[in-house]
């Protein structure tokens, strides 16, 4: 077993791990920019480092300071967390080359699986059935315009290195593709360092659903069930559950036998998710997010794994504690993701508790929500016997919870729960725009 680890990233999935180290017996340490000195996982950590300006660029994207960072405090590994140089197989590279275990997949197997593009043709190596689209990265208007008229509309743009929803546009018409290329090529860039993206079909009102992957890199693999994110806003996901109410039994063994057959082939190790847009009985791959997910803790509730130390287990020992093949799922889980509206300070926080409720955050009373960084400040996620169950647990947590000093998207999140549509099951990812309207 390691001995530190450090987390190069911050706030609530900085906090998860250093909850489950804590029970593993690792000691952890912190990294922070300046704009985050003040945030929870620095108080919770055993060491903190600052290791920047507030610019991402400065601090959580500089390789070479969260390196110098776990050389300088002796630690044994980095977790990289989600977001930032996650899925960046250059720092997991360089992670390994001055002798520290990054815990995540190869960077091999990250080159293969975290660039979108190269996913795309590795999936399709591996006979998986892929959304049609283009088959290389685009850099400039014209590559895109001549691919689009292949490809066909609607289509979608996305991100060569994306993630969270970052560099992603729908595009209905051929006088549409030149503004939408141009802001999705810029905010490739600014998030991800890489402005390359590629073109899709985009596959109207399909279910958005991911398979949560657990491998020891030695051939063994595990599926923690399905997530279903159909409930998106911009491409960000607002509410996930598992299991999938769209899912029968039958498809959840075809698409869990696709996504061991690749994982099992690729030797991956640690966390990882497949992702599919789904119809019926028909499922095309997405993606594969080649590290923990932001909605972990759904499937954690509904297999009563701790996904996290599973994580650490198959980066440093390469074993894990559970079984092969597909793990059971009990009962219901939903979370519901709380997002800031407006930066400020948290002037009073009150947490729902109770049968079957969690709250993952950084916010404490006093905190202060900076503008710089993503605009989740909080997971609230419930457990039930069935999925009505879980809804009414979710509204009871909602109706608890209280954050003041901020604004959030709370209120939205209890009219989601509440809403007949949702409460049916019988949406796709459409769901939001044709509740909300396009805003």
């Amino acid at each position: 077993m390691i001995k530190r680890l450090l987390i190069a990233n911050r706030g609530e999935i900085a906090v998860r791990i250093i909850r489950t180290c804590r029970e593993l017996g690792i000691k952890t340490v912190a990294v922070y920019s300046t704009a985050d000195k003040d945030c929870l996982h620095v108080r919770l950590a055993d060491k903190a480092v600052c290791i920047g300006p507030p610019p991402s660029s400065q601090s959580y994207l500089n390789p070479n300071n969260l390196l110098m960072a776990a050389i300088n405090t002796n630690s044994d590994a980095i977790h990289p967390g989600v977001g930032f140089l996650s899925e960046t197989a250059s720092f997991a590279r360089l992670v390994q080359d001055n002798g520290l275990i990054f815990i995540g997949p190869n960077p091999d197997v990250i080159e293969l699986l975290g660039d979108k593009v190269q996913a795309r043709k590795t999936a399709a190596r591996f006979r998986l059935s892929t959304i049609p689209g283009t088959v290389d990265a685009i850099t400039d208007l014209d590559a895109a315009c001549k691919a689009a008229r292949d490809v066909g509309f609607p289509l979608i743009i996305k991100a060569a290195s994306g993630g969270g929803g970052k560099g992603m546009r729908i595009v209905r018409r051929q006088a549409e593709l030149a503004e939408n290329f141009a802001l999705a090529t810029a905010e490739a860039e600014a998030n991800f360092g890489d402005k390359r993206v590629y073109l899709e079909r985009f596959l109207e009102n399909f279910r958005h659903v991911e398979l949560q992957m657990l491998a020891d890199g030695k051939g063994n693999v595990t599926v923690l069930g399905e997530r279903d994110c159909s409930v998106q806003k911009h491409h960000q996901k607002l509410i996930e559950e598992s299991p999938s109410v769209g899912i029968t039994p039958r498809l959840r063994h075809s698409m869990s036998r696709d996504a061991t057959n690749l994982f099992r082939e690729l030797k991956y190790q640690g966390a990882g998710t497949i992702e599919f847009l789904v119809k019926g009985t028909v499922f095309f791959f997405m993606e594969v997010n080649a590290r923990v997910q932001v909605e972990h803790p759904v499937s954690e509730a509904v297999t009563n794994i701790d996904i996290i130390r599973e994580q650490i287990l198959a980066c440093t020992e390469g074993r894990m504690d559970i079984p092969s093949w597909i793990i059971r799922m009990n009962g219901w889980a939903i979370e519901c993701r709380i997002n800031a509206l407006s930066p400020g300070r948290i002037t009073r926080l009150e947490v729902p508790g109770g049968p079957g409720v969690r709250f993952d955050s950084f916010l404490y009373t006093g905190y202060t929500v900076s503008p710089y960084y993503d605009s989740m400040v909080g997971k609230l996620i419930v457990h039930a016997p069935t999925r009505e169950r879980a809804i009414h647990r979710m509204k009871r947590a909602l109706n608890e919870l209280c954050i003041e000093g901020i604004k959030t998207n709370q209120q939205e999140q209890q009219y989601i729960i509440e809403e007949n549509v949702f409460r049916s099951g019988n949406f796709g990812n459409a769901y939001y725009e044709q509740t909300f309207g396009a805003t």
